[in-house]
């Protein structure tokens, strides 16, 4: 029963870490980004390719630019009609690539493919599997381990942004409690000033 709920759960996160292929259509004089929450320490692998044909059999070139959470420029190429980017992340945030077209005679939208994998799809499992003579169910068991690894990291991380969130709860909480107390207190010692005034005010007159 355990071995299977791993396995399921290894097959949901599989799955989660895999962003696939995706086209999309990128309009003249305008730039088409997409971005990805990825964490540090994952791989990252992508291929891109134009496909769109005019009647005079001309493929329009595109321009790309890869920017890291920090605003590194991880992987940039001009005029191309199909490209690659390949890295390891360093650091934890939302990792952009934007795609535009150059220099195209004719005011249309120019299709672009992107297979974009991250984490253990980005492996090369043919790779690893020559190098270390591995194959069938202990191949699997391989990747399943290292699902299981990046569950265990992911848990680590919301386990520290819940902690994070909880603080900063917490102290908001504790910020509001000595607002409110100081704003109890001042309304107090003005309504107590009020009445001393009041009460000076009318013995002079001689009303009380």
């Amino acid at each position: 029963m355990m071995a299977a709920l791993l396995y399921v759960t290894a097959s949901m996160m599989w799955s989660l870490t895999r962003v696939g292929a995706f086209w999309f259509s990128i309009p003249q004089s305008d730039v088409k980004c997409v971005s990805e929450e990825i964490h540090s320490n994952v791989i990252v692998v992508a291929d891109y390719n134009v496909f769109y044909i005019d009647q005079f059999g001309i493929l329009p070139t595109v321009s790309s630019k890869v920017i890291s959470p920090n605003g590194n420029i991880l992987h940039q190429q001009e005029n191309i009609t199909s490209g690659s980017f390949a890295f390891t992340t360093t650091e934890s945030g939302s990792y952009q690539a934007c795609f535009w077209v150059e220099n195209y005679h004719k005011n249309i939208e120019v299709n672009l493919n992107l297979d974009w994998k991250i984490g253990i799809t980005a492996k090369d499992w043919d790779t690893v599997a020559k190098k270390e003579n591995i194959e069938g169910v202990e191949l699997g068991l391989r990747k399943m381990e290292e699902a299981i690894e990046i569950i265990q990291k992911n848990m680590l991380n919301l386990k520290i942004k819940e902690a994070w969130m909880r603080a900063t709860s917490e102290q908001t909480n504790s910020r509001v409690l000595l607002y409110s107390t100081m704003s109890l207190g001042i309304c107090i010692a003005s309504s107590v000033l009020q009445l001393w005034y009041l009460n000076n005010f009318f013995h002079k007159k001689k009303l009380i």
